[in-house]
């Protein structure tokens, strides 16, 4: 028996308003008024696909050191990795601060990769070859300005830890097919997709692929297609999902919505991401069918426990919906996706040039965010130092590991910063100090002007510091970031 043990799911905060790119861009193609409805999510200038999926497995994890406990396998699926010739699993492990004893690996070139990489987590706990497995995918696509994907496309991730029990949701059955039926690509030094026309990937590529590797999946579960309780099927083209279903024989209301209106379409994450969705608002005994698309195409098959009800992430699909902005500044997010050149001016005129040797010798300082302990004292401090800071007891070589990623903190002083350079002027950054001692000078992100204040309870994200544009080398670290629920407790306990 094998199955999902818990999950989780992220979304940018900012929603970008289709109505306001289309209106932009309706001199030059008025035929995008069709897609004027709704939004789409938009990552902020400092996430990727890479972020966005560490943000999701903390949400499948929680906060607590039990979550990462027994974890013995690591998956990142996304075919928007910032690292060709790295492995972005790594990366992911070390923000995590797993075990460095995992088992990792990358999971790419289709957009039914990350059910894939779920797909063989699932297969490697149930073989044994893993205890504990966690499976991640994240997307974040860039698309050319004024084109149907630029509208089409949301970022966010996924994740999953699948377990050798039942779980939240046990695992059933699997169907794949694999075919080159070509209808997009993105060539090796390309920067966007090239997609091919839609009715020939309707109804030569979907029709006709999807369909066995859903019966296949459902006859490895001995079920039949009437008996599933919630279908998931991520598409752009309106009406897709029903249409397979009804060639299916699966009942229309099992269809779930695919989100297209509130997130847009999330690449190889968007299955991850309607599963988790689905898991959140199915009852017990329900049976969750999720397939997705790409050079062929995945299904898997669970039945929902009665453990799924304590096993629902903090946030979720449904808290990352309900935690929005909305964006209307068409030109922030052709800035923040690369799309325009701009003056940076000369303060951004520096050479980013990474120390690879210290990265790797402060690694978990770095993309862990641990500190020290004191032994003696039990002072904490960031960053870890061979001396303690204890008063009056600078005692040497005392301090152990301190994890401060999932601390509860607070702004203690700020700037707002017009004169150095930012990606989202004014750049925001203050003295960040932490329940349980230490304190950290670090950047504020997702923050509006007039938004911080001392006192603002914060919660570290892990996100892009910067880039080294003649390296191609994308360097990461942690960032303050409003911490809504317990500004909206604080605010409701005022009230009281």
């Amino acid at each position: 028996m094998v199955g999902i043990a818990a999950w989780g799911a992220y979304a940018p905060r900012l929603r970008l308003s289709r109505k306001a790119v289309t209106e932009a861009n309706a001199w030059v193609a008025p035929n995008l008024r069709a897609k004027a409805k709704g939004e789409r999510s938009m990552a902020n200038w400092d996430e990727d696909a890479l972020t966005m999926a560490v943000e999701a497995a903390r949400d499948a994890l929680g906060v607590t050191d039990e979550g990462r406990a027994g974890v013995d396998a690591l998956y990142f699926a996304s075919t928007t990795a910032p690292f060709v010739d790295r492995q972005n699993a790594g990366i992911v492990a070390a923000a995590l601060t797993l075990e460095k004893a995992i088992a990792s690996a990358d999971v790419t070139g289709s957009q039914r990769c990350g059910l894939a990489a779920l797909g063989q987590a699932l297969a490697a706990v149930k073989g044994g070859s893993a205890a504990r497995a966690l499976v991640v995918a994240g997307e974040h696509r860039r698309a050319r300005a004024a084109s149907s994907q630029e509208l089409d496309n949301g970022d966010g991730a996924a994740a999953f830890v699948v377990s050798a029990e039942a779980g939240a949701a046990e695992f059933l059955g699997r169907g794949s097919v694999t075919d080159d039926f070509v209808d997009h690509f993105r060539g090796a030094d390309a920067g966007f997709d090239y997609s091919w026309e839609e009715r020939w990937i309707r109804d030569e590529g979907i029709v006709k692929l999807v369909p066995p590797a859903v019966r296949a999946a459902l006859q490895n579960a001995g079920l039949s297609p009437a008996e599933v309780t919630h279908f998931c099927f991520p598409s752009v083209f309106g009406g897709m999902a029903a249409s397979l279903a009804k060639s299916l024989g699966i009942a229309p209301e099992a269809v779930r919505d695919n989100l297209a209106l509130t997130l847009g379409e999330a690449g190889c994450a968007h299955g991850p991401l309607m599963l988790a969705h689905a898991l959140e608002q199915a009852a017990p005994g329900d049976v969750v069918l999720v397939a997705q698309f790409g050079q062929g195409a995945e299904a898997l098959v669970f039945r929902v426990t009665e453990a799924a009800a304590q096993a629902h992430p903090a946030r979720g699909v449904t808290g990352s919906l309900l935690d929005r902005r909305a964006e209307e500044n068409y030109l922030k997010f052709l800035t923040f996706n690369g799309l325009v050149e701009w003056d940076k001016g000369m303060r951004a005129e520096k050479d980013n040039k990474t120390a690879l040797t210290t990265l790797y010798r402060n690694q978990d300082q770095i993309l862990g965010l641990v500190g020290g302990r004191c032994r003696e004292t039990g002072v904490v401090q960031f960053p870890r130092t061979r001396i303690s800071v204890a008063p009056n007891n600078p005692a040497v070589d005392t301090q152990e590991p301190y994890r401060f990623a999932e601390r509860r903190a607070s702004v203690l002083s700020y700037s707002a910063d017009y004169l150095t350079f930012s990606m989202s002027p004014p750049n925001h950054y203050g003295m960040i100090v932490f329940e349980g001692g230490g304190r950290i000078m670090m950047d504020i992100t997702d923050v509006e002007p007039g938004e911080v204040d001392s006192g603002l309870p914060v919660k570290m994200v892990f996100r892009v510091k910067d880039v080294d544009e003649k390296r191609g080398f994308v360097r990461y670290f942690w960032k303050a970031a409003p911490d809504r629920a317990a500004i909206a407790a604080q605010a409701a306990q005022a009230a009281e």
